[in-house]
């Protein structure tokens, strides 16, 4: 079959921003499955051991970090979504440690303690950005029945709250079948969405869910299918779809991206190419980025795409490690050719696109002034502001802050206007608007590191230069062009000034 053709996300790059900055935050989302405590033992090899054919790891330091089901969660909340994490711990050292880095990142873990069981753990132990070994602790007995029983009443009574549930199994004994169908049903029953990221072969325990994600190697294992032709088993996945009751399957297909599966349809999202370091978590990470696209209302066209982005930063990084919400817009924002009106922003706004620019190392440069009537003195000035840094934002007086400054009859062009005729200038980055009669207040939340003005300006007389270079910033005060400015204009249009006829 013929996979059928891809809207790009680049199409609707606004849309899936302005979910990630407004959407996201406010959505809840619920993760169950296996929680583990990754250990690493970071080191240097510099021999082979005397005593067996092994390498030497001198070890420098140890770092520890949630993993599993808890680094689902981690994605999630580093996505700034609310989390709140289901699993079984063994009320041991590990397990206050887990929740102790689980907390910390605002995820809100929810652990039911089992005797005899000890809180799983796999320590990794690296040469360089190599691993060389790991050691898994953790017990594969079967739970007790209570043990099950006290997370589903759990489970369920926080289950109202939330906008998704992803079901993150591991085949460490959470996600049993009863567990499973009695989630799904009540999640079906109340309008939310599951996501189950797989580990049984037989899939029947997760009928009913949204979708099912699967690598092709859980696939084929769970379809019996050894024919180590990807195409084939696709083509025959698609069936499970009406077979679980599921609205579609997706299929992560490694460096070839992921499919999305309808029966006699099948949508592919090319991966987006990276350097390779680990592929750990990055499946947490899909199914982290494909739930809080459906939590917010994103088809899964654009979620496949998306977690594509979001993959690709995980594996170019060592060890378990999420993704965030400004390294995610981070990366979106050079394929971002923003229109003029995406350009003005709110101060919420606008503090969110400079956390992505800070994010990718730019310098920040800050402009303020009425700006009425915009003219080429103006334009210089802007042109100048620009060179002092990687982004231009340019604050403007409102209509009522400006009309206080300048008097009656000003401004002649309405604030609206004047933000969009700035915001229509390539050299600058962001317009916002502010009230009040100086603009202090926004420099202190946006922090910019150059304020620039142009004119006859002495240091001390330029609102926020203290403040700018209390945390290290700078003020550069730029030259203007003589003979230009609002009030000759306005002058000349009324006939006042020489040469008007």
């Amino acid at each position: 079959m013929t996979p059928l053709p891809v809207t790009p996300l680049t199409d609707r790059l606004h849309e899936v921003m302005r979910h990630i900055e407004h959407e996201w935050p406010s959505r809840r989302l619920l993760v169950l499955g296996d929680v583990m405590l990754d250990k690493y033992i970071w080191g240097e090899v510099g021999r082979i051991s005397p005593e067996a054919p092994v390498p030497v790891v001198h070890a420098t330091h140890r770092t520890e970090q949630p993993g599993g089901a808890a680094n689902v969660a981690m994605n999630l909340a580093g996505l700034k979504a609310s989390v709140s994490l289901f699993g079984f711990t063994g009320g041991d050292a590990d397990e206050h440690a887990l929740v102790e880095c689980l907390r910390s990142q605002g995820v809100d873990p929810a652990f039911v303690s089992c005797r005899d069981f000890p809180t799983i753990t796999k320590t990794r132990i690296l040469g360089g950005r190599q691993q060389m070994l790991r050691l898994d602790n953790e017990n594969l007995g079967r739970h007790e029945p209570c043990d099950h029983d006290r997370l589903l009443e759990a489970v369920l009574a926080e289950l109202p709250k939330c906008h998704a549930v992803i079901l993150s199994d591991y085949a460490k004994g959470v996600l049993d079948p009863a567990v499973c169908q009695a989630v799904i049903a009540s999640s079906r029953k109340q309008g939310v969405p599951v996501l189950v990221d797989p580990k049984a072969r037989d899939f029947s325990r997760y009928r009913g869910a949204t979708t099912i994600c699967p690598n092709l190697q859980e696939l084929s294992d769970a379809m019996g299918d050894d024919s180590r032709n990807p195409d084939t088993l696709l083509a025959r996945a698609e069936n499970l779809v009406p077979e679980l009751d599921l609205e579609y399957l997706t299929v992560t297909l490694s460096e070839k991206g992921i499919a999305v599966l309808r029966p006699g349809k099948r949508l592919v999202a090319p991966a987006v190419a990276r350097q390779v370091f680990d592929v750990s978590g990055a499946g947490d990470t899909v199914i982290a980025v494909l739930g809080l696209c459906l939590a917010s209302g994103l088809p899964v066209e654009l979620a496949v795409q998306l977690a594509n982005v979001a993959a690709g930063l995980v594996v170019a990084k060592v060890g378990t490690v999420p993704v965030e919400k400004n390294e995610l817009l981070a990366a979106l924002a050079p394929e971002l050719a923003m229109h003029a009106s995406d350009k003005v922003l709110t101060r919420d706004e606008l503090q969110r696109r400079v956390a992505v620019w800070r994010a990718k190392g730019e310098r920040i440069a800050f402009a303020n002034g009425c700006f009425d009537l915009l003219h080429v003195g103006h334009i210089t000035v802007l042109e100048q502001s620009r060179r002092q840094g990687d982004r231009l934002i340019v604050a403007i007086n409102s209509d009522r802050s400006a009309g206080s400054l300048k008097g009656s009859g000003r401004p002649v062009v309405r604030e609206a206007d004047r933000a969009r005729v700035l915001a229509a200038l390539a050299v600058v980055d962001a317009v916002v608007v502010f009230d009040e009669p100086t603009p202090l207040e926004l420099i202190l939340a946006i922090r910019p590191d150059v304020i620039v003005k142009g004119g006859d300006y002495r240091e001390d007389t330029i609102v926020g230069a203290k403040e700018v270079k209390s945390w290290g910033g700078e003020v550069a005060i730029v030259p203007v062009v003589d003979g230009h400015s609002t009030t000759r204009l306005i002058e000349r249009a009324n006939g006042l000034g020489s040469g008007v006829h």
